[in-house]
Parts: C-alpha cells; sequence; structure tokens
C-alpha cells in the first residue's frame, strides 16, 4: 500500500514521509515547495511537485503511484496571518482539501489522516482540551480547518471514506539534523532565530495565573507528531475504526519561562528574556489531553522539553552553518 502526503517536504509533512519509509511503507511526497524545501525528503521517494489545486497534476499522481492513502498535511498554516489572508487561507485549505477529495473519490482512494489543528477550539474555557470541547475557531484558519474537517464527514457519509484527523497545538523540535521549523510565526524558531542575530527574545506577560506567570501552552516533538500520523494510517489500512479526530497532546504542557530557560541550556546562550505586556486575548493555560489517541492509536510523548529544545537547536545550528 503506497500513501501519499500531501506537503511532503513540508517541516511536519517531510517528518512524516520519514517516519513512513521507517516504517517500511511505500511513500510519495506531493508539494509546490511555497515553504517546503526538496532537500527535506529523502533522495529515494518520489517528490511531485504542483499545487493541491491542481486536481489533474493530483489524479496523475494518484495513478502513477498506485496511492491508496492520503496524508493531507499541505495547507496555508499561519492563524495571525490568515485574518489578513481569509480568501487565500480558504482557497488553500478548503477549496485544496475539496478538490483532493474529489480525486481520491474519482479514483478509489478510500484512506486519509488530516493534519488537523487544535485551532478549531479557537480560545476554550477550559484548562484541558478533550475532543468534545466545543469548537469555536478565532481565525480563518482555524474555520479553514473545521471546515476541512467537515468535508471529509460528508464524503465519508456518501461513499467509503476512512479518515480521522489529529488535532494538535505547538509542533517543536526536529527527528532530522537536516531538517527544521523555519517559520517566522512560531515561537521556538522565533527564538532561535532572535538569539542568532544577537537579539533577545522576548516574553509576552509575567502575570499569568500559572506557577511563574507566563501562559502554559502545549508542545509536543515532531517526530512523536509524524509517528501519530503513521498510526493512524496503518489503522486505516486495516480497516480499523478510528475516531473522526484525535488531540495530540500532553495533558500538562509547558510555559514560556519554561522554553526559554531550556533553550539558553541547551543553546549555551545565556540570555534573560525582555518582558513585555500581554498580548490581548492570550488564556492563562491552554493543554490537550491525548488520553483517546493513546488508547486508539497507542500514541505517546517520548521526548521531554530540553530534548525537544536540543533538537530544534542543532537542527537550526547545522541550517545556519550550511545557508
Amino acid at each position: 500500500m503506497t500513501w501519499m502526503v500531501t506537503g511532503g517536504a513540508g517541516y511536519i509533512g517531510s517528518h512524516v514521509v520519514r517516519a513512513f519509509v521507517a516504517a517500511g511503507v511505500p511513500v510519495v511526497a506531493f508539494d509546490d515547495l511555497s515553504s517546503g524545501r526538496a532537500s527535506f525528503v529523502p533522495a529515494d521517494v518520489p517528490l511531485v511537485r504542483g499545487t493541491i489545486l491542481d486536481a489533474a497534476l493530483l489524479g496523475r499522481a494518484v495513478e502513477e503511484h498506485d496511492v491508496d492513502g492520503v496524508v493531507h498535511t499541505a495547507g496555508f498554516k499561519y492563524a495571525g496571518v490568515s485574518v489578513e489572508r481569509p480568501l487565500h487561507t480558504y482557497e488553500q485549505n478548503v477549496e485544496g482539501t475539496r478538490r483532493l477529495l474529489a480525486v481520491m473519490t474519482d479514483r478509489g482512494v478510500e484512506n486519509m489522516v488530516f493534519s488537523g489543528s487544535a485551532a478549531v477550539y479557537g480560545t476554550p474555557d477550559v484548562d484541558l482540551v478533550t475532543e468534545d470541547t466545543p469548537k469555536a475557531p478565532a481565525s480563518p484558519y482555524g474555520e479553514s480547518k473545521l471546515i476541512a474537517e467537515w468535508l471529509l464527514a460528508d464524503v465519508a457519509r456518501i461513499g467509503d471514506l476512512r479518515h480521522t484527523s489529529l488535532r494538535y497545538f505547538n509542533v517543536v523540535g526536529s527527528a532530522y539534523p537536516d531538517v527544521f521549523d523555519a517559520s517566522p510565526h512560531n515561537l521556538v524558531p522565533m527564538v532561535l532565530k532572535t538569539l542568532s542575530e544577537g537579539r533577545t527574545p522576548r516574553i509576552f506577560g509575567d502575570d499569568y495565573d500559572t506557577p511563574d506567570g507566563t501562559c502554559v501552552r502545549d508542545y509536543i516533538h515532531v517526530g512523536d507528531l509524524a509517528d501519530a500520523h503513521v498510526a493512524a494510517a496503518g489503522a486505516l489500512a486495516v480497516g480499523r475504526e478510528l475516531a473522526p479526530a484525535y488531540n495530540l497532546g500532553s495533558g500538562d504542557g509547558m510555559s514560556v519561562a519554561e522554553i526559554m530557560q531550556s533553550i539558553r541550556r541547551v543553546s549555551g546562550v545565556d540570555f534573560e528574556p525582555e518582558v513585555h505586556d500581554r498580548r490581548p486575548g492570550d488564556p492563562d493555560r491552554i493543554v490537550a489531553a491525548g488520553d483517546a489517541a493513546a488508547r486508539d492509536l497507542g500514541w505517546s510523548m517520548s521526548y521531554s522539553v530540553e530534548e525537544m529544545m536540543a533538537s530544534a537547536w542543532r537542527a537550526w545550528s547545522a541550517a545556519s552553518a550550511t545557508a
């Protein structure tokens, strides 16, 4: 059985591709390289270059590589920017998913693992987010992810689509020294970039109702995330029934101050973050429960915060050295 990973040259998608390779499962990557990098895809894995809006190319890729299942990680992933670019966000995340599902339906591809997002919950008023927490997305990005989940459910009602969505908050680290997170909007690469430029990282608010006064969020290692996608794909491939969606979370979370302290230790760069005013709307704590994923997918977090940050620093340093 061959799986196609859309967005397979991206930070998350390429980790999923490599996890399939490690599991001995044939895989093909599909990516327009708008943010992904061809170098992230192993040399012996086929890379189809193009946009998921190109239904004809998607169809040819499915047929030429005899694809039986899709892990859909492609999309526009910047929640903050999506507020300024709602039409682009919907085009990529909703219309792109619709076209992909249409191609899959036409060619009898019956398995999909969707790379979802905890952004579907918006800013929940609970400390621990479960799959049943009300959905109230606060950005076009979160809305587009929720609509994509609805699309999957609607298609499954009229056909043979087997699917599940994996929702997560903050993905960090690297399982390979040659793959790194280059996002200009994610906390850890932002801090690493700031340090590499000789500047001081910032913390926004230190008076939250948390043990150290800084926001607590959920962080999971990208290698653990990739393994969850492969586990879900394996379950669908053998016809095992899965829930429509699973949260991938620690149940505990980490504070921004803890992240900063860990980066200081693993990088060897001595710094004291600048403390600025809170950003409007930032809740004290948002953490996801991963119990259902542990039960059905055998998923668990295998990296400590120190290991997560150390792997991020190694990959960032290697990339900087070759830039």
